[in-house]
């Protein structure tokens, strides 16, 4: 049994339920400068060329959690360059300036924070080159470092850019979630779903990857500490990961099954839950 995720493992979409759809497709479409794949009743996809990013469903009869409960606490976007990050970013700041929370050099990557209209975390970033990332005993050296939005839109948003923010690719480089405790979170992605730990900040946050990324995932206990399993609710309802075939989905069976956790297989998919209840799906290529 292979204990370890294919270093070509990679994030698919995040899927959002949502109270108001029109809202929240405007807001991924207009704002953060995303395409509609697709829209069949209740369900819209967004994304960049094939690559889809958020799946929007709607599901008004549904209440937002409390921002102490486990669940999203950002879906992160990664586009391939700099000016597509500037043109993403300009563009947000531009149709929904409120929603902007920060920005910050974490030194793998220069990222931007939002709250779409529902609450639901955002982050827009870039990376930088593999080979300008530093590793210290099996950890990743990531920091939080001043990055002025002004001067980053001025080094690198071009006046084609500015007007026309749909250039380049974006796909979904990571997903952070809130969660009730740290050791509960490295039990579950690390030992039983098959990433590697990366970075860890004590009780408080853990980083994990497959093929050393910085991080795939991400798990922190700074507004949900304690949290228990989440009620069905607005905001996270999938995390959708992509694994390079079949053979990894069995592997992921058999540690699930070793570690007692339950899992639902269709043969393409196998669908797991996280001990908060989040539902997490792990998806091979149609061979």
């Amino acid at each position: 049994m292979n204990d370890i995720l294919a270093a070509d493992t990679a994030m698919g979409p995040v899927t959002l339920r949502v109270g108001n759809l029109d809202a929240m497709t405007a807001y991924y479409r207009d704002g953060v400068a995303l395409q509609v794949l697709e829209q069949a009743g209740p369900r819209v996809t967004l994304g960049r060329g094939t690559t889809p990013v958020v799946i929007l469903e709607h599901a008004p009869e549904l209440v937002h959690a409390s921002p102490r409960d486990a669940g999203l606490f950002h879906t992160a976007i990664l586009f391939d360059s700099e000016e597509a990050l500037a043109a993403a970013v300009y563009s947000v700041a531009r149709k929904y300036p409120n929603t902007f929370t920060g920005s910050s050099d974490h030194l793998v990557s220069k990222a931007f924070y939002f709250s779409d209209p529902e609450g639901n975390g955002v982050e827009l970033y870039w990376d930088r080159e593999r080979s300008a990332w530093s590793w210290a005993h099996g950890s990743i050296e990531m920091s939080t470092l001043y990055l002025d939005p002004n001067a980053f839109l001025q080094e690198n948003l071009t006046e084609a850019a500015a007007e026309e923010p749909l250039i380049g690719g974006a796909r979904v480089g990571h997903v952070h979630l809130q969660v009730g405790d740290i050791p509960s979170a490295r039990d579950f992605y690390v030992t039983t779903l098959g990433f590697e730990e990366t970075a860890a900040y004590g009780p408080q946050a853990l980083f994990v990857s497959a093929g050393g990324y910085h991080h795939h995932m991400a798990m922190n206990t700074w507004n949900s500490a304690g949290a228990g399993r989440r009620g069905v609710g607005l905001g996270l309802a999938q995390v959708d990961i992509e694994v390079p075939g079949a053979d990894d989905l069995g592997q992921l069976i058999e540690r699930a099954k070793h570690h007692g956790i339950e899992t639902r297989d269709d043969g393409r998919t196998v669908s797991v839950d996280d001990p908060w209840g989040n539902l997490i799906r792990v998806a091979a290529p149609v061979e």
